[in-house]
């Protein structure tokens, strides 16, 4: 069983490469054996409709990622299905050169393809998890975190905002993506339809999300601000400005103010985030979209807001997850041993 793509096309580092692990079949993404943990054969023989189905079993994100890490694979000449030392010598290669999170990736991704192809899975065996031991105990698994965007930095951010088309954008961009602790994929795919303005504020509908793929969906509520840096007011006055009625919330601005009908990306909230922290006379290196999720969860926790509710927000399932969210950005504040000397 080799990979159907020659090897130099793989190590193009084309991460959108689409790339075919059943060399009997030509490569339909719809039925790509690491979307799901069905027989490729099977997927290939279903009705279109089906296949469609199947197809959003996993997220766009995901499926980018997984054919990413199985090119990077393929490009070291190794085939499927891997015997378990193969696997492990595999894993060895790529420690100290990539982050043991990127390691990890990789290991299920190609875990999955030989589900998904019928091949007994070496990621089970004992010689590979006792390797990701030894590689998580050499190099750490600790993974950076974007520094949190704490309520003080965001009210020093925003003071320096004036009334041009862009700041208005950003100004409510940064305040709804810190009231409703977002990811910056969740902003940037808000439409209007997803905002309902009531009497305390304003609920917004996320729709799908990185933990609810099937796309449940659940409501956020943001009340009106008790300060001048109000999230409901900053919405409102954008809308009017842009007078959308309809289609994507956060939308592009050229450098002469105009108003494109063409949402923002992910990627352009973390733009808006590290330029208006530098704006702001801060260092921008460790600050990313997430550092607005980050910064609720952190600022929420110092307010003395209760677990439960911060997950309300947050859409945390446990207090174990919600916890790598609070940064320990004051380790003096109450310490233990203030009780004790």
């Amino acid at each position: 069983m080799i990979f159907a793509r020659h090897h130099q096309e793989l190590a193009s580092n084309d991460h959108d490469s689409q790339i075919a692990i059943n060399c009997t079949q030509p490569f339909d993404e719809n039925a790509c054996a690491i979307t799901c943990n069905l027989n490729v054969d099977a997927i290939n023989a279903a009705p279109a409709a089906v296949q469609a189905v199947l197809h959003q079993s996993v997220s766009d994100n995901t499926k980018r990622a997984y054919r990413a890490d199985m090119a990077h694979y393929a490009s070291t000449q190794r085939h499927l299905p891997a015997t378990r030392e193969g696997f492990a010598e595999y894993l060895v290669e790529m420690a100290g050169k990539y982050a043991v999170a990127t390691i990890q990736r990789r290991l299920i991704a190609v875990s999955k393809a030989h589900k998904a192809l019928g091949y007994d899975d070496p990621a089970k065996s004992e010689l590979v998890r006792a390797t990701m031991r030894g590689i998580r105990r050499s190099y750490g698994v600790k993974q950076r975190q974007a520094t949190a965007l704490l309520r003080d930095d965001l009210f020093a951010i925003l003071s320096k905002l004036s009334n041009r088309p862009k700041d208005i954008r950003d100004r409510a961009l940064l305040l709804l993506g810190f009231t409703t602790a977002m990811r910056r994929s969740e902003l940037a795919n808000l439409d209007f339809a997803d905002l309902e303005f009531v009497t305390k504020g304003l609920l917004v509908h996320l729709r799908h999300s990185k933990t609810d793929q099937e796309g449940q969906g659940r409501m956020i509520a943001v009340p009106f601000g008790r300060t001048r840096h109000c999230a409901v007011q900053a919405i409102q006055a954008w809308i009017s400005l842009a007078n959308i009625h309809e289609g994507a919330l956060f939308r592009g601005i050229d450098k002469h103010g105009h108003i494109s009908n063409q949402r923002v990306s992910g990627e352009a909230v973390s733009t808006v985030v590290k330029s208006r922290i530098a704006q702001a006379g801060y260092d921008p290196a460790h600050y990313s979209g997430h550092s607005l999720r980050a910064g609720f969860a952190t600022s929420a926790a110092q307010a003395g807001a209760s677990s439960y509710k911060i997950r309300q927000t947050t859409g945390h399932k446990s207090e174990t997850s919600l916890n790598r969210y609070i940064r320990d950005t004051d380790l003096f504040n109450d310490a233990a041993i203030t009780r004790v000397l």
